[in-house]
């Protein structure tokens, strides 16, 4: 990747893909709270950028003036890649959204727990003896991964394949559209070729389940197919991967926290709405439509807006004692879901999926710590999260 153009002035030059935002973002939004609450920047042909709660929030429920239609910020359009319902706004987002409720619900969700608690020992199985490993790279990204193909009815070997198209998405085609480009298209022969397999051997799996669904009494175009697969394949992974690898950063450099989840099991459903929301890895964009004013500022329609959700969990206008984890918080209204008719249909998925690796890693190896001289690696653009978290187990 080419090295980014400095920022003199975050309040009218940022840069969601610049290191600095990468290593610390929340300085800067802490910042851009206090001295200008919409940041704006001609970057990307023009971005705004609020970071509190309530500006976020009028936003992301304001379908009228900012669309879903282009949720990408790159220095040139890419390929048009719908993906709904995520790209779709009203009235077409409800049904393309109530078709996928009954996949992700509490007890379907329920029935994958076993699988996925036996899918994290045998990841810790692999790397316990040698005393240390690296929690992002060896168990985050693999948990979401092997969950989410089960699901599809995919090979999980095909997991490197997978997450080299969420790196190359996070990596160089932040720059322009040319990646991002090559890796869709890559993802939809992928998909097409699975598609076809199940046109002559149905299945009953997550890519049936869809190509058995109709809207409107009409089954769904391939378009409309592919760009849903793509959605559940790298959503499903990249935003659940930065969760559990930041979640066991946290852990690995507070102590008295592991130690007390590992001895209070019944502090983890607070416990994991807490990690959610302070290490909250998900930022959205949104195309304004109509021009709109928010927060005192004017928002130009053809320009973009980055919504930050992380930004929104740490607001202390919202939240008391806002940059801390605390355990046992109770009142927790946290937007890393989202907020609005997009709010993320797989949360149910993802906050099993954490609780659950968090819970089989701390059973396992309840004591560990960054390793020495650790580097850490962290993804640009829209989802943040630490890719690699060097780390040694400890002595119980």
């Amino acid at each position: 990747m080419a090295e980014r153009p400095p920022v003199v002035d975050w309040t009218r030059d940022f840069d969601h893909n610049h290191p600095d935002w990468s290593q610390d973002p929340h300085a800067i939004w802490d910042d851009l709270r206090r001295r200008c609450p919409v940041a704006h920047t001609d970057r990307y042909r023009g971005v705004y950028l609020p970071v509190r709660h309530d500006d976020i929030r009028a936003i992301a429920y304001d379908t009228e003036h900012f669309s879903s239609r282009r949720i990408s910020i790159l220095e040139k359009p890419p390929i048009s890649a719908p993906i709904p319902p995520v790209t779709s706004d009203p009235p077409r987002h409800r049904p393309q959204r109530t078709m996928l409720l009954p996949a992700f619900t509490p007890a379907a969700i329920g029935e994958l727990e076993p699988v996925t608690r036996q899918m994290c020992n045998e990841l810790i199985d692999a790397f316990i003896a040698a005393g240390r490993c690296d929690a992002a790279a060896d168990y985050a990204s693999h948990v979401p991964t092997r969950v989410i193909s089960r699901m599809l009815g995919v090979n999980e070997r095909d997991g490197d394949r997978f997450r080299t198209w969420i790196h190359d998405l996070a990596g160089d085609s932040v720059e322009d559209g040319v990646v991002f480009t090559r890796v869709i298209r890559e993802i939809d022969a992928f998909f097409r070729a699975e598609i076809a397999v199940r046109r002559t051997n149905s299945r009953s799996d997550l890519i049936g389940f869809l190509m058995d669904q109709t809207i409107d009494g009409e089954p769904l175009s391939e378009q409309h197919l592919l760009g849903t697969l793509r959605l559940l394949l790298l959503a499903g992974i990249d935003t659940t991967w930065s969760s559990i690898s930041h979640t066991l950063l946290h852990l690995a450099r507070t102590p008295e926290h592991r130690r007390r989840l590992a001895t209070e099991p019944a502090l983890m459903p607070s416990a994991v709405e807490e990690f959610l929301r302070v290490l909250a890895p998900v930022s959205v964009a949104r195309l304004v439509v109509k021009d709109q004013e928010v927060g005192g500022c004017k928002f130009a329609a053809g320009e973009m807006v980055l919504l930050p959700y992380p930004a929104a969990n740490r607001d202390p206008e919202k939240f008391e004692r806002a940059d801390e984890i605390v355990l046992d918080r109770q009142e927790n209204r946290h937007s890393t879901f989202g907020l609005g008719i997009h709010r993320c249909i797989g949360s149910n998925l993802a906050r099993m999926e954490l609780r659950v690796a968090i819970e089989e890693w701390l059973r396992r190896i309840p004591e560990f710590e960054l390793a020495e001289g650790a580097s850490l690696n962290w993804s640009r653009g829209l989802v943040r999260g630490p890719r690699s978290v060097p780390v040694r187990f400890l002595p119980v």
